[in-house]
């Protein structure tokens, strides 16, 4: 059995004709840099979100760099991150000469922890990046007051959880990105809303910051050949702008169809007493980018070895924390340790998840892991 972690080609099937009616007229028209599909795109995709202002980049780690350009923060100026995240989320702080201040996070949502990061704050503490991992939001009502409480700017690296909603406390729900002071994203292909190379984005609510960010992208200018700031190269191209637009409009039914593979995963594995199911957090709606199980009896490399033979892929997101990156080994001291990202380093095991479900698939996956539970 053909067993896929991401089916972007049969989802490019049912899309065939769109995606190609979109990819020639951008080659007819030669419109290749900043045409009208990246103008539109950006248009409906701020429609969809409910947000001000979109600003389409060239990858998502070009969106976190950019970020933090815009936010004038200075060398040795402080950002709160989860260790237990892709790397870009720190690396950016790093090349930009700010300090990553890595932090743990919640055993069974993944996001950052809250309890105890009043411990990390000092002078030069200046913003927190939460990561809503594996497609549900971060708790932001609570980043928020922390982050009011600090003065903190707030950017959320949101490349795993476009079409997630977050409701507050009072009942009213926003798109996540579109909470903080500026969110960020990735259309990498295997991301829920992927084009066919690499892609990206940046949204707020704030004019001025909107502003800054297209200004930074763009080489710095506002006019062309008068640069006011030191910017960057960093722009979508409109043939993935093309793409992104046909299916942005399938978004939803995307999440809807990785959510009824997720509780099919569910519902035939809940009752294995060695894994642990993906816990869905009660203010945020889940798109399940990953469907993340944790193995509890030390047999995650075994389990994912037993898969393998049997022709099932599975990855492992992520499998050293953040501070124990040889890159990352000026930061922290030898001895510092995370236990909650420790622990689900070496637990966590991410299954094939994506929009084309197929039950007889996923019914040799379920039947696999049940074998080697047995």
């Amino acid at each position: 059995m053909k067993v896929q972690m991401v089916d972007l080609k049969s989802q490019y099937e049912k899309i065939r004709d769109e995606i190609n009616t979109g990819i020639q007229e951008c080659i007819d028209t030669t419109a290749f840099i900043n045409g009208p599909a990246v103008k539109e795109f950006q248009q409906e995709f701020e429609k969809y979100l409910n947000v001000k202002h979109v600003i389409p980049c060239a990858n998502g780690t070009d969106a976190l760099q950019i970020a933090m350009m815009a936010l004038d923060l200075k060398p040795g100026d402080e950002i709160i991150c989860p260790a237990f995240t892709y790397v870009a989320t720190a690396e950016v702080i790093g090349l930009l000469g700010l300090k990553p201040i890595m932090v743990d996070v919640n055993e069974n949502t993944f996001d950052i922890a809250l309890e105890g990061l009043e411990n990390y704050i000092t002078p030069k503490t200046k913003a927190i990046v939460p990561v809503h991992l594996y497609g549900q939001s971060a708790d932001m009502e609570k980043i928020l007051e922390f982050a009011e409480k600090h003065n903190l700017f707030v950017i959320e690296d949101n490349a795993q959880a476009i079409g997630s909603d977050y409701t507050f406390t009072d009942g009213t729900s926003k798109k996540t990105g579109t909470v903080g002071h500026i969110g960020c994203t990735s259309f990498f292909p295997s991301k829920n809303l992927g084009c066919y190379g690499d892609g990206g984005a940046l949204m707020t609510n704030d004019d001025d910051l909107a502003s800054k960010i297209r200004m930074i992208a763009n080489h710095g200018q506002e006019k062309k050949y008068y640069h006011k700031v030191l910017g960057c190269n960093s722009r979508l191209d409109t043939i993935q702008a093309a793409i992104l637009k046909v299916k942005l409009k399938n978004l939803d039914q995307y999440s809807a169809a990785r959510n009824t593979m997720a509780v099919y995963y569910d519902e035939n594995l809940k009752d294995i007493a060695e894994i642990q199911i993906p816990q869905r957090a009660k203010n945020s709606t889940h798109v399940f980018h990953q469907y993340t199980l944790k193995v509890k009896n030390g047999k995650r490399d075994e389990l994912q070895k037993y898969l393998a033979e049997k022709n099932i892929p599975s990855m492992v997101y992520y499998p050293l924390p953040l501070y124990k990156q040889e890159a990352f080994q000026k930061y922290v001291e030898e001895s510092y340790s995370l236990p909650v990202t420790e622990k689900l380093c070496s637990e966590v095991i991410s299954l094939p998840i994506h929009t084309e479900f197929n039950q007889e698939v996923s019914d040799y996956i379920i039947s696999e892991i049940k074998n080697f539970f047995n």
